[in-house]
């Protein structure tokens, strides 16, 4: 059976930065908190915590005294920066520098809206952790749109101006801005800014051509990752014998048989060291299938 993993996926360069971050921190010593799960990876979240990174909620800064808090790249609010000032805690920022300009993007965004009345809306995953960022730059409501049903919660007799999630679809983006400017009572009202990551989202292309290469797929991913469940789906599309796994022991010999190649991808927040391991695994089935 031929086993090929994906060189283009694995880790993006803002969760590189912010592994990498936090793997100083722990050696350094002392105590070191990431504020929610550092990736959206179970396994990988596992593995620092090994090394000895606790994961805790916001609930808990009152008590974390004396620990250092790292932002991860996900990004946090102006509010979570100053409740950790007001606390005496001391703060390891790990954004990605996409979503920091974002954040700042979203700023200017209400800016320009306030005077005129406007509307900031973004597309996104309700309760992501990166959204939340955003969403609490500013005081002013942002609208959250997922899909094209949520439109409705935008006035289009006013200005809109709309942003994205560094991780959504450009298909999704683009259809649903096609869309906005349709139904608005004045189209040069309507400002729609592509704020997807590029290196993020020219994974869709390459992973369309990959997944198409061969019998199966297998594509690794937590399943928290707004990402994976986006590139997932851009996988299935072009190899509908595309199968998702948070780790190697959920593998399923029955999706290996009549196989001869397995393709193995992942998400940004996907370690290379994971797909290796669900790699090696489907190796091991091979003989027995064959048998």
């Amino acid at each position: 059976m031929q086993i090929e993993i994906d060189d283009k996926s694995g880790f993006c360069f803002g969760v590189v930065q912010a592994i990498s971050a936090a793997e100083r921190a722990l050696a350094a010593g002392g105590r070191v908190c990431s504020l929610g799960d550092i990736v959206h990876n179970r396994m990988e979240v596992h593995r620092l915590e090994e090394l000895g990174l606790r994961t805790v909620a916001h609930a808990e800064l009152p008590s974390l005294r004396g620990c250092r808090l790292f932002i991860r790249a996900h990004g946090e609010p102006p509010t979570t920066y100053a409740a950790a000032r007001e606390l005496g805690i001391e703060v390891i920022d790990a954004t990605c520098p996409v979503v920091a300009r974002l954040q700042a993007r979203v700023v200017q965004a209400h800016e320009r809206m306030r005077p005129i009345g406007g509307q900031v809306a973004i597309l996104g995953k309700r309760g992501h952790a990166e959204v939340v960022g955003l969403t609490g730059q500013v005081a002013d409501p942002t609208i959250v749109i997922e899909s094209e049903a949520d439109l409705d919660q935008l006035d289009f007799t006013r200005p809109i101006y709309l942003l994205s999630q560094t991780t959504q679809s450009i298909a999704l983006f683009n259809r649903l801005g096609d869309e906005i400017r349709r139904r608005a009572a004045d189209p040069s009202q309507i400002t729609i800014a592509d704020t997807i990551c590029r290196q993020v989202s020219g994974r869709e292309q390459h992973l369309t051509a990959f997944a198409a290469r061969f019998d199966a797929v297998i594509f690794v991913c937590g399943r928290k990752s707004s990402n994976g469940k986006v590139l997932f789906e851009v996988c299935r599309r072009a190899n509908p014998r595309t199968r998702t796994v948070e780790e190697a022991s959920e593998l399923d010999p029955a999706w290996f048989e009549g196989v001869r190649s397995v393709g193995i991808c992942g998400a940004t927040s996907t370690p290379k060291w994971l797909m290796e391991e669900v790699a090696a695994a489907i190796g091991r089935l091979a003989p027995n299938l064959e048998k």
